[in-house]
């Protein structure tokens, strides 16, 4: 007999400060992704997760080790008999730190502060992971799972998963599951829970620029010599236009517009502009971007974008009376459904070659490319999470887009054979996700354990 949701309940809130500690436990390590595989912080991050699996008592974990990849880690617990399987998702890895000065407090000490929580990775994703290994444990150690459970916590997220299709192939035949549920996407407002159907993938293409083979003094050759970082600025600037459309020919051929339903949707939301620009951190009289015409929502989950998340060329400090030899940035596009991810690398790449100024000697490489997901939010999986989550939260649910991707969601549901996907998640507006001073909001923290704890109780109840 499983435990009830009430005696669950009682054990997560009577243990949350042992939660908090082996969140912050997991924090302390650098996991950063983007450091080459093998990478020994990203591998005891792995480490760290398995032994909190094995700690709850979920079964057969292991490291699951691809060649070039970071390590994903997997554990299970099925002995729920005819109940339905739930595949728990979340990642390990995080994003570099930025700005190291501009941090609060270290970002590898997690700190509170103010009801949050400050760390880098301690809300993208590793209190992800935490919500579910302390819902699992509240289960356990109070007398069983009501469903059977596979989880699995990757290690190579935030560089788009660049190994999943591997991973798929040599690990299909354990993936199996009736739902999953994912904890990597955010919540529209603090304390408000969100359930996100749209993503939009994202491509990435770094682009270098090179006009001469070394530095030169640019009193001596200035005036015929090209320069290659300004090359590389009038290339780049080409890809917006005036109005704010995307100009690379043919970009929007393919992109999905919203049907009624989903402009509804929409419009049901709310939206506060002051409060928009002072979370964003928009500066005093500096505009609001995008296309015309079209809502902040509908831009950032369902109209693609083009960014610019990198681009050097020489270093201020100690910068010379110099022309550079070469430059290079790194172009990201965020792309919608109906869009082919590969299709808009090759767009992009070629948007970039043509016509270069002063034909200047222009390379792309493609980092990655990997495709948006959309579904209806429909049936009985989505509204056992609407309980869950009103349970958990005491407010209801709204459904939301993302402006982000999660590589990990479009495969997997496609390869269990579209079954439905959970994207729930706890990043709030201000927690800064990708940037310095990422924090948690630590009482939706608690909530989103409580709204596991239901979540696994309302699944058990659907017909099978």
């Amino acid at each position: 007999m499983p435990a009830s949701p009430e005696q669950a309940l009682r054990y997560a809130e009577s243990h949350l400060p042992q939660t908090l500690a082996a969140l912050k436990e997991l924090a302390t390590i650098p996991s950063i992704s983007a450091r080459p595989a093998p990478d020994p912080e990203v591998r005891r991050s792995a480490e760290c997760i398995a032994a909190w699996m094995k700690r709850i008592g979920l079964e057969k974990v292991e490291l699951l080790e691809l060649d070039g990849a970071h390590p994903y880690v997997y554990g299970e617990h099925v002995h729920a008999g005819a109940a339905l399987t739930a595949l728990l998702y979340a990642h390990h890895d995080v994003q570099p730190i930025g700005r190291e000065s501009h941090w609060k407090s270290p970002p590898f000490v997690p700190t509170e502060r103010d009801g949050r929580l400050y760390g880098r990775g301690v809300v993208d994703d590793k209190a992800g992971a935490a919500i579910h290994l302390a819902a699992l444990e509240a289960y356990l150690e109070s007398g069983g799972l009501p469903i059977n459970v596979k989880m699995i916590v990757e290690g190579e997220e935030e560089i788009g998963s660049d190994h999943l299709g591997t991973f798929l192939e040599q690990h299909r035949a354990r993936l199996d599951a009736d739902v999953i549920v994912l904890t990597d996407t955010a919540n529209l407002a603090s304390g408000l829970p969100s359930i996100t159907y749209a993503l939009r993938g994202i491509v990435i293409v770094d682009v270098e620029v090179e006009a001469i083979d070394h530095p030169l003094h640019s009193g001596i050759w200035g005036g015929p010599t090209p320069d290659a970082p300004l090359a590389l600025c009038k290339i780049l600037g080409r890809l917006i236009g005036d109005d704010g459309r995307v100009a690379i020919p043919g970009f929007y051929d393919d992109v999905h517009e919203l049907d009624a339903e989903a402009r509804s949707r929409l419009q049901a939301l709310p939206f506060d502009e002051a409060v928009f620009r002072s979370d964003a951190g928009i500066l005093e009289g500096v505009k609001l971007a995008g296309e015309p015409g079209r809502t902040p929502y509908e831009l950032i989950w369902h109209r693609p974008t083009v960014s610019l998340s990198a681009l050097e060329a020489a270093p201020l400090a100690g910068a010379s009376n110099q022309i550079v030899p070469s430059a290079r940035a790194r172009v990201g596009v965020r792309v919608v459904p109906n869009m082919d991810a590969a299709k808009v690398a090759r767009q992009l790449c070629d948007f970039l070659q043509k016509d270069a100024p002063w034909n200047v000697r222009v390379t792309t490489h493609v980092r990655a490319a990997a495709g948006p997901w959309i579904t209806s939010p429909q049936g009985p999986a989505f509204e056992a999470a609407e309980r869950a989550l009103e349970k958990g939260f005491g407010e209801k649910a709204v459904y939301i887009g993302c402006g982000g991707s999660i590589p990990f969601v479009e495969p997997f549901a496609r390869v269990l054979g579209g079954v439905p996907a959970l994207l729930i998640g706890l990043e709030d507006p201000v927690c800064n996700a990708h940037s310095e001073n990422e924090s948690l909001l630590l009482s939706d923290f608690t909530k989103a354990i409580k709204s596991a704890v239901h979540l696994y109780d309302e699944l058990a109840r659907l017909p099978r």
